[in-house]
C-alpha cells in the first residue's frame, strides 16, 4: 500500500473553525484532542473554548485539515508524504490522528501554500 493511493484522487476538508493548541493543566470537554504524557497535557481547542481552558501557554490560529479517507494501520508513511510535502513549502504542521484518520492543523497565515501543496500530491480540497 503506497500513500498516494489515498492521497491522489482524496479529498482534504478545511474546517471551518479555528483552533489554538494549548499547555495546559487538564482537559476540556469539548476540545478536539487531549494529549496527556508524562510531563504535560496538551488540549486542542477551538478559539471559543480558550477562556475556559487552564492554559499556561497557547499558540492561536490554527486551521484544521482533515484526511476524508479511512487509513489502514498497515498504511506506512502516509503522514511522511504530507509533512515532507508541506515542509518543502516551509509550512509548519501539528498532527492528530485518530482511529482512521488524520488532521493536520497548519497556520492560518500557511493555509493558501497547504492546499496548493496538497492539491500536488493531487488531493481535493473543500471547504467544511
Amino acid at each position: 500500500m503506497e500513500p498516494s493511493q489515498f492521497l491522489d484522487g482524496g479529498t482534504v476538508t478545511i474546517s471551518d473553525d479555528r483552533y489554538a493548541v494549548c499547555r495546559a493543566e487538564g482537559g476540556h470537554p469539548d476540545a478536539l484532542a487531549t494529549i496527556r504524557d508524562e510531563t504535560e497535557t496538551t488540549v486542542v481547542v477551538t478559539h471559543d473554548d480558550v477562556g475556559d481552558v487552564d492554559a499556561s501557554a497557547v499558540e492561536r490560529g490554527w486551521k484544521r485539515l482533515t484526511f476524508e479517507m479511512d487509513l489502514p494501520f498497515e498504511l506506512i508513511g502516509f503522514l511522511a508524504a504530507v509533512a515532507t510535502t508541506l515542509a518543502d513549502a516551509d509550512v509548519s504542521v501539528f498532527v492528530l490522528s485518530a482511529y482512521s484518520t488524520d488532521h493536520v492543523l497548519v497556520k492560518d497565515d500557511d493555509l493558501d501554500d497547504a492546499v496548493s501543496q496538497l492539491e500536488s500530491l493531487g488531493c481535493r480540497v473543500v471547504s467544511g
